[in-house]
Formats: C-alpha cells, sequence, structure tokens
C-alpha cells in the first residue's frame, strides 16, 4: 500500500471572528444589529465609533444608544399603535435624537409625576420652557382686558343709579336747610332787613345760628314774629361779616327752605335753582297734607299736619332754628318721590 501522508496540525483550532471591542461594545453592536432587523433602525455602512460624544450621556433605563452618541427612547409601551403609525413616530424620534441638544438632561422637577412615569416628558420637560411663557401670558391677558371693562360698567352703573336716586340721596353732607329771621328797616320799617338766620345740616344739627346787625336803622323789631329783641342787636355780627359766612356754608350745596326766595332776597343772594328746595312749593307735600297741590300752605300748618308738632307758638316769636329743622324734616318725608321728579324734570335756573 502506498503511504498516506496527512499534514494535521493539532494545535488550537482557529478562533472564530470575534467582534472587536470590550463587552460594553459587542452588547451595543448586537442591539444595533436586533434593532435593523426588526426595522427600527437604517443599516449604516461605518462602522461604529467605539469613543462616545462628549455631548452624550449614560442610557438610562430603558434607552440604546446610537452610532453618533445619542441615545434612543423606545416608544411608550402603554400606547398601542399600529405598525404603520409606530414605525413613522419612530422615524420622527430618531430625527429628534440625532439632534445634539435633544439629549436628555436631568430634570428640574425631580418630584414631578410625568418625570417618574413617562421617559418621554424629559425631553419635552427640559425644552418647550420657551413656548409655555407665550400661553401663560395669553391666559393672563384676558383676564387683565375683562377687568378693566369692568370699571367701566360699574361706573357707569353706580352713575346711572345716582341719577335715579337724586342729588340729595348722593351725597346728604351738602343738604343744608335755613331759615331767616327780618326786622323792619327804612321808611315805616317796610323794608324787611335780616337779623338772624340759622343753618342746620341734613341731621337737623346746627351749623350757622348768629344775630346779625342791618346795614340800616332799625325801625321795627318785629318782635311778635321774629323773636328778635333790641338787646340782641348789641353784640349781633355786622350784615357784610355774616354775609359771607352765610354763603361759604351755602355755596355748592342744595338749600332746603320755606318761602326760601324771601331768605335769599335778605341776603341779597341769588341760589341755583337746581339747588333750592322750596317745601312751600313740593306738590307731594301737599297731597300728604291732603291739601291742594298748587296752593301755598305755611310751616307751622304742614308741621302739625305731617309732624304732629306746633312750632311757632306764643308771643315770643319763631326760632329760626326750630323752622330750619321742621322744614328738613319736610322735605325728607318726600325726597325719593320729589328727587326723581327733578330729575326727569330738572328745573332751569
Amino acid at each position: 500500500m502506498s503511504t498516506i501522508l496527512l499534514n494535521l496540525d493539532f494545535g488550537e483550532p482557529p478562533p472564530k471572528k470575534a467582534l472587536e471591542g470590550n463587552a460594553k461594545h459587542r452588547n451595543f453592536v448586537k442591539k444595533r444589529r436586533l434593532l435593523e432587523r426588526r426595522g427600527f433602525l437604517s443599516k449604516k455602512n461605518q462602522p461604529p465609533s467605539k469613543v462616545p460624544k462628549l455631548h452624550s450621556e449614560p442610557p438610562k433605563k430603558g434607552e440604546t444608544p446610537k452610532g453618533d452618541g445619542t441615545w434612543k427612547i423606545p416608544p411608550f409601551p402603554k400606547k398601542k399603535k399600529t405598525a404603520a403609525s409606530s414605525s413613522g413616530s419612530e422615524q420622527s424620534m430618531d430625527k429628534k435624537a440625532a439632534v445634539s441638544w435633544l439629549t436628555p438632561a436631568p430634570s428640574k422637577k425631580a418630584d414631578s409625576v410625568v418625570a417618574k412615569v413617562d421617559l418621554l416628558g424629559e425631553f419635552q420637560s427640559a425644552l418647550p420652557k420657551i413656548k409655555s411663557h407665550p400661553t401663560r401670558s395669553q391666559k393672563k391677558a384676558p383676564q387683565k382686558k375683562s377687568s378693566q371693562k369692568s370699571v367701566p360698567q360699574n361706573s357707569t352703573q353706580a352713575h346711572s343709579e345716582n341719577k335715579c336716586s337724586g342729588a340729595s340721596q348722593k351725597s346728604p353732607g351738602k343738604m343744608v336747610a335755613i331759615d331767616c329771621e327780618m326786622v323792619g328797616t327804612g321808611p315805616k320799617g317796610h323794608i324787611s332787613s335780616l337779623a338772624r338766620c340759622s343753618i342746620v345740616n341734613y341731621n337737623g344739627d346746627v351749623l350757622y345760628d348768629e344775630y346779625i346787625l342791618p346795614p340800616c336803622h332799625i325801625v321795627d323789631y318785629r318782635t311778635r314774629w321774629s323773636g328778635i329783641r333790641k338787646q340782641h342787636m348789641v353784640n349781633a355780627t355786622p350784615f357784610k361779616i355774616a354775609r359771607g359766612q352765610i354763603l361759604k356754608i351755602l355755596t355748592g350745596k342744595i338749600v332746603v327752605g320755606h318761602a326760601v326766595h324771601n331768605d335769599f332776597k335778605a341776603l341779597q343772594y341769588f341760589h341755583p335753582k337746581s339747588l333750592t328746595r322750596d317745601t312751600s312749593h313740593i306738590p307731594p307735600l301737599n297731597r300728604k297734607a291732603d291739601c291742594p297741590e298748587n296752593a301755598t300752605m305755611s310751616l307751622k300748618h304742614l308741621t302739625k299736619k305731617l309732624l304732629n308738632r306746633d312750632i311757632q307758638v306764643g308771643k315770643s316769636g319763631h326760632s329760626s332754628v326750630e323752622d330750619a329743622q321742621a322744614t328738613m324734616e319736610l322735605y325728607k318725608l318726600v325726597e325719593v318721590e320729589w328727587e326723581q321728579h327733578l330729575a326727569q324734570n330738572p328745573p332751569k335756573d
């Protein structure tokens, strides 16, 4: 038989073609190939880089590394999508992951439930902070506009209510009642001159009560009606000084009086009709007293009929303070009705 020579090498078998790199890199290549076979990643001709980029961070739980140093996030497992929609969403996520500044950053809101549960929320919480500011400002803008609109509405409502209620209800502090007592001067004492003036406020408190010395010689004191006597004129205020003091009180206020035109005449003063309330010419007041509407009733009669009070009694004369207080009380009985009438039919000066 012929001799057969075999060249056999009983040494170690040739090593299988192993993957380059350490165990971590081999694990990365296996996962990448698995993703390529499933269609999640497109095949890359260039060998993967062994050294990751500086801006990349270690993979988080549920993330897979990519060759360019960024990390791929798998789709959220709770949401079920169709194959077409899942592939489209993965491609859109690949585009976002390819941008370096979209890499996951540590969330500032560590206690947030979204940051703990939803991994995709970490990317969205890091980036849309700039976009969230316009939405907040847009929400606040309509609130400011509504508050600005509410201001003129409230002011117009208040203005309309004031018109209906009348001038006296708007500012009772600007309402006074006046009554004056006169003495006779001139030929045979036929000229009425101011000798006392009393002014009370809306509540009947006395604001002014002075005896006034007329500029002319007094012929008739008219004590039976005025209550003025000679001794009252000893320390009386001169007419010019008293007139200035009285006009300071009356100017700009609503003046209530009974036949108040006589008081203004003695003061040598004209008060606007729109600010004058004469209880001798208020039809609702006469109706309450069962008197003719156009009749001029005396203050004594109206006070007795409506207030059940006697004034101007006796021979000592009238009290201008008592008369002014009674006049204000009579006016307040018909204040609302009369002011509404004047608001609809304003008097002309």
